[in-house]
């Protein structure tokens, strides 16, 4: 059994209940089958087992550091990066035009999800190349994605987001990074950019030939100043190096890399603080200003990095649920491997008799199924997102531009949860895998610990529980009047139909319980919005959240223990493999009679309108 993901799980999921074979009907996917999607996650998996997961303790040992003249990260990650370069990955969803297999996202991601369990750190930097490559391929130019996109796709170069200040987190309007025009290029507008970038992984290192910054900066008004808010702010590409009109490597921009960032966890990614324009080091005799090319309109950078920024939410949320599953995996081969105390009963009150191992004890069995539940429901609803993207991209391309809009709100209305969920609750898989562990699992000797500190960062980056939850209630349960949520109602209504239509006792009970919540989440839905008061509102927006994201994994659940349990009944698609299916339905169980009831007295305190929190001053802390 592998300890980094399931292989037998990814194959239930993206061919037992998402069908994923019946993409290969679009054009875009034609060349494609199962024999290709498998090939493709061997050698995913291949590759993250040999060359990931075998560095991924030392990468978190032995941080990078920085001498004053270069980042120095160790040698197993260059191995490990050009082994996934060269296997064709950094394109791996993109157009053969680019390099690419054509694979639909769905495949992309889950055998993406292979490299960020078994090694988070060295994941980042293609991570983040990929999304810059694809903000570029949307709103650059042909000229920027011949100059910048194409190196990236072959592993030459990689990229980063530079959003966040020193002053200036989540708060982009606060930015004050200043772009001033300079001349036009080849590569677009040229304008000189001055400040200062926080919080920037992949922003220094020796592992490509350049680092592709796409950098959020003011252009100053007609008076020479910053224009207050999100209105001035532009979308640039800033190289590390300049790049000649034969794609040749030039002089070193006015970059600097200022410190690292020593993180609790994620440590073999660096993460940095950049400026930007200060004409010391590497123009000591030239204008100071870092070059940077415009990417699209003036004025439309956030809404240009919002491709990036919603690419990396969901992506986000694959990574914890992947930590979530590789931490339960260990739990688990622990947990049948470790004797420990006797069974409970008269043959276990015999001091001489032979321990038992942990998983015989009914409570080490509840903490299993709790990460099993967590972990495996977020990567299903992360992959059931990603398989949105392909449709909606097949419907485009067929001409049906209502159904990919329909496909397409669906995402919309996910993202926060698919985000959010995940970070949480396969963090506290992960807490939960230490506990299994005992005193063991709280040292650095054994890879539980590692998982919990990685995993902690994903409730906070690319947006915050606070951010997704503010989008969550404040935006997306509203826009085109409430829409998208009446889609995605309809969806887990049908679900529960289907489901109260088997006549099995279990599913009987779980389709009747899912519709009852569903209900009353549209209820208080209803409710928080009819206050008023809109800061009211979403006063509580958090726990909004929460009880959201609980209904749709309660949904996700009901959708794999419908497959699974036609298995077992001898009428779906699944053969054999018995054990396999009673432990999808337990899981199902689980989340259903421990999880969902969460909920319940969550959206009766939004209901409530209650005003705890809302009315706390700050002088009564």
């Amino acid at each position: 059994m592998s300890l980094i993901l399931s292989r037998r799980d990814l194959d239930f999921m993206l061919y037992e209940w998402l069908d994923v074979e019946t993409l290969t009907t679009a054009a875009r996917y034609a060349d494609h089958s199962r024999e290709t999607f498998d090939a493709a996650l061997d050698t995913c998996e291949k590759i993250a087992t040999d060359l990931f997961a075998t560095h991924n303790k030392k990468n978190d040992e032995q941080e990078q550091h920085f001498d004053g003249e270069t980042v120095h990260v160790i040698p197993e990650v260059r191995r490990a990066l050009a082994a996934f370069c060269e296997a064709g990955l950094m394109a791996a969803g993109q157009d053969y035009e680019l390099g690419g297999m054509q694979l639909p996202m769905v495949l992309e991601k889950a055998g993406f999800a292979w490299f960020n369990a078994a090694n988070i750190g060295t994941t980042t930097f293609p991570f983040l190349t990929i999304g810059n490559a694809n903000l570029l391929l949307a709103h650059g130019t042909r000229k920027q994605i011949d100059t910048f996109v194409l190196p990236e796709m072959a592993g030459r170069f990689f990229g980063t987001m530079c959003l966040s200040e020193p002053q200036a987190g989540s708060s982009l309007s606060d930015i004050t990074t200043r772009a001033e025009y300079e001349t036009d290029s080849l590569l677009g507008a040229q304008y000189r950019l001055r400040g200062n970038k926080m919080w920037i992984s992949g922003g220094e290192h020796e592992l490509s030939e350049n680092i592709v910054h796409l950098v959020l900066a003011k252009i100053p008004g007609p008076n020479g100043k910053l224009v207050p808010g999100v209105k001035g702010i532009s979308l640039f590409i800033v190289p590390k190096y300049l790049v000649g009109e034969n794609g040749s490597r030039g002089e070193h921009n006015d970059v600097v890399l200022a410190g690292l960032n020593h993180k609790m966890g994620y440590r073999g990614a660096t993460n940095c603080l950049l400026n930007f324009g200060e004409g010391v080091k590497y123009r000591p005799r030239g204008e100071a200003g870092a070059i940077g090319y415009l990417v699209g309109e003036a004025g439309q950078g956030l809404t240009y990095m919002f491709h990036m920024m919603n690419e990396s939410r969901i992506g986000v949320g694959l990574g914890a649920a992947a930590l979530g599953y590789t931490g339960y995996l260990h739990a688990l081969d622990y947990a049948r491997n470790r004797p420990q105390g006797r069974a409970t009963g008269p043959a276990g009150k015999d001091p001489a008799s032979p321990q038992v191992r942990l998983v015989e004890h009914p409570d080490i069995r509840r903490m299993l199924l709790a990460q099993k539940s967590y972990a495996e429901g977020g990567l299903a609803l992360n992959l059931y997102c990603a398989k949105l993207v392909d449709e909606a991209r097949a419907a485009e391309a067929g001409n049906d531009g209502q159904t990919a809009q329909a496909y397409s709100l669906l995402l919309d209305i996910l993202t926060p949860i698919a985000k959010s969920w995940p970070s949480q609750w396969c963090l506290e898989a992960n807490n939960l895998a230490i506990q299994v562990h005992g005193g063991y699992g709280y040292t650095r000797e054994y890879n539980v610990e590692q998982f919990y500190r990685d995993n902690r960062l994903n409730p906070i980056h690319e947006g915050t529980h606070g951010i997704q939850a503010l989008d969550l209630l404040g935006r997306k349960v509203t826009m085109k009047d409430g829409k998208a949520l009446r889609m995605l109602v309809d969806r887990m209504r049908a679900s529960a139909a289907r489901s109260t239509a088997t006549g099995d006792t279990a599913l009987v009970e779980y389709g009747a319980m899912l519709d009852e919540i569903v209900t009353r989440l549209v209820e208080v839905t209803d409710a928080l919005w009819a206050a008023g008061d809109p800061a009211l509102t979403l006063a509580n927006a958090s726990i909004y959240l929460e009880a959201f994201g609980h209904v749709v994994v309660a949904w996700i659940w009901i959708e794999q223990a419908l497959v699974a349990q036609a298995a077992l009944a001898g009428t779906g698609t699944g053969t054999g493999d018995k054990a396999f299916y009673r432990g999808k339905l337990a899981a199902a169980a689980y989340f259903y009679r421990w999880e969902l009831p969460r909920v319940t007295p969550q959206l009766n305190l939004l209901a409530s309108l209650d005003r705890t929190a809302f009315d706390m001053q700050d002088a009564w802390f």
